[in-house]
């Protein structure tokens, strides 16, 4: 007669222990949590300044600057994701915040679902804005190209490199060359010194895998004028999300400097929707 053997339970997989925060913070208002993920070469202030105030009108707003710009000291070592994603969600739990949403802008996005996936017990809702689950070639020749101009040691060089790549046509055409070259100085003399990692970051990053463990729901709000991060390749996100829902703003790759408010009302909507309320 056959022995049965029950089958072993289920095992939950294992949640990753927080580290001690060590990243700069902003943190604003009160409310719900939203955790805020920059972009490469940005930081909070730099990348959600022009909302913050609306943001955290609504929501307990914490952000975190990676290694390298606002007042988070410089790494030694290349980046890694996973470590960002743990710091983000280290930085969410010194303010009190036991679960909320995660707002990702371009390298942000990523690193806000590699939270998710992590976290997924902390988690409750997420916003990927111009951003990507891994480089195409255009991205990553983008990228190549941004961190040889950095090394040349002409900051005006790279700030005008970085306008023609992140303002939407329409925008660039409506500036001014007064205008435009003023942009350029402002944004040379705000180039972080992080800038080689978080270049290096965004050419080696890949959730792909991550897109359908995702079960929160996720709003990917797409920038159709973005000529650093492809619209296409920014609609794969809804494509793989489970459930995800699309939106589009006519901007390039800066929905702050361009349409802040549209921007920051297709946020809270969704979040006011989908996120508990104090």
């Amino acid at each position: 007669m056959p022995v049965l053997i029950p089958a072993a339970p289920a095992v939950a997989p294992a949640v990753p222990a927080l580290p001690r925060p060590v990243l700069a913070r902003t943190v604003r208002g009160s409310g719900p949590g939203l955790l805020l993920a920059h972009g490469a070469g940005g930081s909070v202030e730099g990348n959600y300044g022009p909302i913050l105030d609306g943001l955290a009108a609504r929501h307990r707003v914490v952000g975190a600057d990676y290694p390298g710009t606002g007042k988070t000291p410089r790494s030694e070592r290349p980046l890694d994701a996973d470590e960002l994603a743990d710091q983000l969600v280290a930085a969410a739990d010194a303010e009190g915040l036991d679960t909320f949403a995660v707002a990702g802008f371009s390298l942000g996005g990523p690193i806000a679902i590699r939270a998710a996936v992590r976290h997924p017990e902390r988690v409750n809702a997420l916003v990927l804005t111009a951003t990507f689950a891994h480089r195409d070639s255009k991205l990553d020749l983008a990228a190549a190209v941004w961190q040889r101009m950095y090394a040349s040691g002409d900051p005006s060089l790279l700030a005008q490199y970085l306008t023609l790549v992140a303002l939407s046509t329409p925008a660039l055409n409506a500036a001014t060359p007064d205008q435009l070259r003023d942009g350029a100085d402002l944004l040379a003399a705000a180039i972080p010194p992080g800038t080689p990692e978080h270049t290096d970051l965004v050419r080696r990053i890949d959730v792909r895998d991550d897109l359908a463990r995702i079960t929160v729901p996720t709003l990917v709000i797409s920038t159709t004028g973005d000529p650093l991060v492809s619209p296409a390749l920014q609609r794969q996100l809804a494509d793989r999300i489970p459930g995800a829902r699309l939106a589009e703003i006519a901007t390039g790759h800066l929905p702050f400097a361009e349409r802040p408010e549209e921007w920051r009302e297709l946020i809270t909507a969704f979040l006011d929707e989908h996120t508990p309320h104090a």
